[in-house]
């Protein structure tokens, strides 16, 4: 093993070794597409994507995605999950990302859309508006489901439903017009997913929507996607409030078969019987929903872990942002498909295997695999930086390159790993400025110690 490829012994055994870089340049250019876990295909969510991928070339996750906006939208905003002194719905925006022609973003939708319209000749009302031209600014968007306004002598009826599927299978069109001068659009969607009423961008426009509750069916290709997602997107929260998946077609047929309609009418009564029950439930005109002590205890341990990661790259990082809460709405939705106010375990479960698939999709897309390599060798290296600190109390900058790693790393990688573990949210360390006595010349000396961590985190509870 080189110099350059080693890290320090000094905590661990030998056998427990792993280069901090593959020897191999393969591994460094060469990857898997993301593989999602069969546990996402959960109930009736499951079954639609069954249905729709069947004897066809599209793929089942990408129906399943498309099929969770359409019912979190469907079942509108009564359902509701406090955590602090936020109330979430089950709201979902979600982009699916795949190669053009290869993709099959279309197909992936249009089960979804027969199940809408077999749910409307039942009945009407539960299906809600459905909107496939397209956005361009704010203004249009609270057009869709505004609360009524005059125009010359005439009073506009306020649109009472307001819960709106968006069909966006060009997302790039939202990138283009949100890079705009002046456009508020992007603003608006994120309004829309955190609920909050519509106002007037301007003094001019009157137009307003109280308590929107849309959701988004996005489609791009991964290249569109990189050249149009500005450092202004992935930071300002749009692009995390997206639950983003890559999936293409998942086989080659020259003569896909239709969904039979019989199918088709058996799940439309199954969406029936949920919407039903997010109406007919209701107490004081909401339903709230609530996670049973065993689900508590397992968000608990996710959201200590792997929802707080920020291991994988500013880039990647940045899109995981709200993981948390649309982990909690996705366990709301697959809860309320089992016709329960409880959200359990087991909901939770199938919610974090749909995060986990959407992290390495972002991965896949926004990291090379070079990046990817750095990335695991950064995490190694803040990983033998903790249990340093742990072991010695505190270090100074030179004390963790010569006694943890021996002069065997590059400063550039510890220097991110020292980087990485003071941008955490709360910081992992801290620095203390160690001053030189007045007659010695020179800069202060920086020491390195762990921050203590808070009681919620050393009990495991939320």
């Amino acid at each position: 093993m080189s110099g350059q490829t080693m890290i320090c012994n000094t905590l661990h055994d030998e056998q427990d070794f792993v280069p901090a870089t593959p020897n191999h340049d393969d591994l460094e250019i060469h990857r898997n597409p993301p593989q999602p876990a069969e546990i996402c295909l959960y109930g009736l969510v499951g079954d639609v994507a069954r249905a729709g991928s069947t004897a066809t070339e599209t793929n089942p996750y990408a129906i399943a995605a498309n099929f969770m906006a359409y019912l979190s939208c469907a079942i509108g905003r009564d359902p509701y999950l406090p955590i602090g002194n936020t109330w979430h719905h089950a709201r979902l925006f979600v982009l699916h990302i795949g190669r053009s022609g290869r993709g099959r973003k279309g197909d992936a939708l249009a089960l979804t859309i027969r199940l809408a319209q077999a749910v409307q000749q039942l009945k009407p009302e539960f299906v809600p508006q459905i909107h496939r031209g397209g956005l361009s600014s704010r203004e249009g968007l609270v057009a869709l489901i505004h609360d009524g306004y005059r125009q010359g002598g005439q009073n506009i009826p306020a649109i009472d439903d307001k819960r709106l599927w968006v069909i966006e299978s060009e997302f790039s069109n939202i990138l283009h017009h949100g890079r705009g001068k002046g456009n508020t659009l992007s603003a608006a969607l994120r309004d829309c997913w955190d609920g909050i009423c519509l106002k007037p961008a301007t003094k001019s426009n009157r137009l307003y929507a109280s308590n929107p509750h849309v959701c988004i069916s996005g489609a791009i290709t991964p290249h569109e996607l990189m050249a149009l997602m500005t450092s202004r997107e992935m930071t300002n929260g749009l692009a995390n409030r997206f639950l983003m998946i890559w999936a293409e077609r998942s086989e080659i047929l020259p003569f896909p078969k239709e969904t039979p309609q019989i199918t088709i009418d058996a799940l439309a009564l199954r969406v029936m019987q949920i919407l039903e029950f997010a109406r007919t439930a209701k107490h004081d005109d909401f339903l709230r929903m609530d996670l049973t002590p065993q689900a508590q205890r397992r968000y608990a341990q996710f959201y200590l872990g792997e929802l707080n990661d920020n291991s994988a790259g500013n880039r990647v990082t940045s899109l995981m942002e709200r993981h948390a809460p649309m982990l909690l709405r996705m366990a709301m939705l697959f809860a309320l498909t089992d016709l329960q106010l409880n959200i359990d375990v087991e909901h939770i479960e199938v919610a974090m295997a749909w995060i986990r698939y959407t992290n390495e999709s972002a991965r896949y897309v926004f990291n090379s695999a070079s990046d990817e390599v750095k990335i695991v060798q950064v995490r190694q290296i803040t990983e033998r930086i903790v249990e340093f600190l742990k072991e010695r109390g505190q270090a100074s900058r030179r004390e963790i390159t010569v006694e943890c790693f021996q002069r065997h790393q590059t400063k550039a990688v510890i220097d991110a790993a020292l980087e990485q573990l003071l941008n955490m949210a709360p910081p992992k360390i801290s620095i203390k400025l160690i001053h030189r006595p007045k007659e010695t010349p020179g800069i202060p000396t920086k020491i390195y110690r762990l921050v203590e961590a808070g009681p919620a985190i050393k009990e495991g509870l939320c």
